[in-house]
């Protein structure tokens, strides 16, 4: 099982080493690694062609990140599609044997896990702890998610019900997950581990505006797929978050080899 691995770039100079060598650190080395820089002027290309053995790479104007990442899924030629941005990092480096492991033994179509928003100057400080749990069909009305960064998809999911909806400037993914998971009822599994650490200032979070314009596309995503949640499933949505900044401890990864 080959396993894609898509980052998308823009000026993260300060950051992209590490992510490039979480990829290159793993124990699993059947992936190919597609970096989508949207036309770094800060160094960042410098970096990446110092470190790491990539598959591809190409920097140009781009008309926001999810079209990054539909262009990153375009050239992949992976079996699994994962993603890991310029500013984000995989915990350790058991991740991908986990991911090809589950996808594998459970012979589903998806998996997730969970997700440690952390300092931007001192990685080992966590904000947040996103404790994710088992999926079920109706889940994502009472406002679950799946943190996206930890979703790996089989190829085959997004040749089917296709790719990221760039119309969504914010909710891309979430709008994503939902249709994968609520419209077409794909299957997953959940993985009990961190496997990913996210530094905190993610576009959608940057500012009161962003969420407002967020909470907005969450509503409007279950519109387009003709599924029905209300506004009470965008409350619940965001309410779901406020446990995570109280679930901050560090957890002990359980990696069985």
């Amino acid at each position: 099982m080959n396993i894609s691995i898509i980052t998308a770039a823009l000026n993260n100079k300060e950051t992209i080493e590490q992510t490039i060598t979480s990829i290159s650190s793993q124990v699993y080395k059947n992936f190919e690694h597609i970096i989508i820089d949207g036309g770094s002027t800060d160094g960042t290309l410098d970096v990446i062609k110092n470190n790491g053995n990539l598959a591809k790479l190409i920097s140009e104007p781009d008309l926001g990140m999810y079209d990054a990442l539909n262009k990153g899924i375009n050239l992949s030629s992976g079996d699994v599609i994962g993603f890991l941005n310029g500013d984000d990092f995989y915990a350790h480096d058991q991740v991908l044997r986990m991911v090809r492991d589950v996808l594998e033994n459970h012979d589903v179509d998806s998996c997730y896990g969970d997700l440690q928003y952390v300092w931007n100057h001192n990685t080992n400080k966590v904000i947040r702890y996103w404790k994710s749990s088992p999926y079920a069909q109706g889940k994502f009305k009472h406002g679950w998610m799946p943190p996206h960064p930890t979703f790996f998809v089989k190829r085959e999911i997004y040749e089917k019900y296709g790719q990221f909806n760039t119309d969504f400037r914010i909710a891309a993914d979430y709008e994503l997950m939902l249709r994968f998971l609520e419209k077409y009822k794909i299957s997953t599994s959940y993985i009990p581990e961190v496997l990913i650490k996210m530094r905190v200032g993610g576009m959608s979070n940057r500012s009161l505006r962003n969420l407002f314009i967020k909470s907005y596309e969450d509503y409007k995503a279950w519109k387009v797929n003709d599924l029905r949640g209300g506004l009470h499933t965008i409350l619940l949505k965001n309410l779901s978050k406020v446990p995570q900044f109280f679930n901050k401890y560090h957890v002990k990864v359980k990696v069985e080899v």
